[in-house]
C-alpha cells in the first residue's frame, strides 16, 4: 500500500498505546484491562456491573473473568444494589482505590507527555477526527445499502 489507511493508523496507534500500558501495569503486578477496569468504577458510590460492560466497551463475558480476578486480588468488593435487588454494586477495596491512583497517574503521565509534544490546535483536530469518525459509526453512515 502506497497510503496508510485510516483504520490501520488507528489500530497500530491503538495496539502501541496498549503494550505501553500494559509494560507499564507489569510494574504494578497489573494489566492494563484491570487498571482500566479500576478507573471506571466510582471509588465513591460504586458502580452497577451492569453499567462497567457497556461504559468499558467490553462484552460480560471478558468483563466477568476481569472482575473475578480483580476479587480474588482484593481489588473490589460486589455489594447487593440498594436501588435495585437483583443488582449488584461493584466498589473499590483501599487496595483497589491504591491501585486507582497508581492506574491514574499512569494515563495522567501519557496525557501530560503527549500535549507537551502536541500543539493545541493539533490535539484539537485529532479530537475532532475521532469525534467525527465516532459519530459516522453511530449514526451507520458507512455501510449503507445502496
Amino acid at each position: 500500500m502506497k497510503e496508510v489507511t485510516i483504520d490501520y493508523a488507528l489500530r497500530a496507534t491503538w495496539q502501541a498505546v496498549a503494550r505501553m500500558y500494559n509494560e507499564r501495569a507489569k510494574t504494578f503486578d497489573s494489566t492494563m484491562a484491570v487498571g482500566f477496569t479500576l478507573l471506571s468504577i466510582d471509588p465513591k458510590t460504586g458502580t452497577p456491573s451492569t453499567a462497567l460492560g457497556p461504559k468499558m466497551g467490553m462484552e460480560a463475558t471478558s468483563l466477568s473473568r476481569i472482575l473475578k480476578s480483580m476479587e480474588d486480588k482484593g481489588l473490589i468488593l460486589r455489594k447487593p444494589n440498594p436501588k435495585d435487588g437483583r443488582g449488584v454494586l461493584i466498589h473499590l477495596t483501599d487496595f483497589g482505590l491504591e491501585k486507582r491512583r497508581d492506574s491514574k497517574n499512569v494515563v495522567l503521565k501519557f496525557n501530560e507527555v503527549v500535549r507537551a509534544n502536541v500543539s493545541d490546535d493539533k490535539l484539537d483536530s485529532f479530537f475532532e477526527v475521532m469525534e467525527t469518525i465516532n459519530k459516522l459509526i453511530a449514526e451507520k453512515t458507512i455501510y449503507t445499502k445502496n
